[in-house]
């Protein structure tokens, strides 16, 4: 594998391809809160994230958004072009700046065709994505909040490359649906248990074992569903 920057989807190709496919696309940098879709805009663009995350969030009644994936690079936004649909179902907003590879939207569709390994990657990554989709949903249902707020942060961990990242409680309030107070609470049990540090929005996984074990079991499960579909 790769060292310098890479995304697990594009590395799973054949070189072949995957080059064919990487010179067709723009390198760009993403700032920290930049808004790369709001839900039901047209898809102009997809992105597949190097060392930058993405959060896909719903926005709900009464004007808050809510957090349904966090993409880095295992993944990219805009797959909903594969199945024909031309509006973005969900907000992608950059929550860790970094790069990624950028592609026009008739440009990729253009190249699905050219590719059909690489079609057949980002259908396997949509199936996958569902699924994730289906276990967020029953995570924010049963799951206390340290629970989800522990599997968070080691996504984003994962996602990142790093120990160390920035996210104030007010963004992990909006990404876990819950109110800040309630993230203030939980953040402050998973410090007091030495799991995480933090101090001016930048949190620090300390241990990272101990948090896995304090995480709630969707995190070991949507591990389970890429590694079984995906290949990174």
């Amino acid at each position: 594998m790769s060292t310098s920057p890479f995304n697990c989807l594009l590395e799973a190709l054949p070189l072949p391809e995957r080059l064919s496919f990487i010179s067709t696309c723009d390198s760009v940098e993403l700032g920290l809160t930049q808004v790369l879709n709001q839900p039901d805009d047209t898809v102009e663009y997809v992105y597949f994230p190097l060392t930058c995350m993405v959060a896909l969030t719903l926005n709900l009644e009464e004007g808050e958004g809510m957090e349904v994936a966090l993409i880095g690079n295992e993944g990219m936004v805009g797959a909903s072009l594969i199945l024909g649909v031309a509006q973005s179902p969900f907000g992608a907003t950059v929550q860790g700046h970094g790069l990624a590879l950028r592609s026009s939207a008739p440009l990729f569709l253009e190249e699905l065709e050219r590719h059909p390994q690489l079609h057949e990657l980002v259908k396997r990554y949509v199936h996958v994505s569902c699924q994730q989709f289906a276990q967020i949903a029953i995570c924010n249902r049963y799951h206390v909040v340290e629970k989800r707020l522990a599997r968070l942060l080691l996504m984003t961990r994962d996602r990142m490359h790093s120990e160390d990242f920035y996210i104030t409680h007010e963004l992990l309030a909006k990404m876990l649906g819950v109110r800040r107070v309630g993230v203030t609470k939980a953040a402050g049990a998973l410090h007091t248990q030495h799991l995480i540090s933090y101090r001016r929005g930048v949190v620090r996984i300390d241990d990272a074992a101990g948090l896995e074990a304090a995480a709630c079991s969707c995190y070991e499960t949507d591990k389970a569903v890429y590694a079984r579909l995906l290949v990174c």
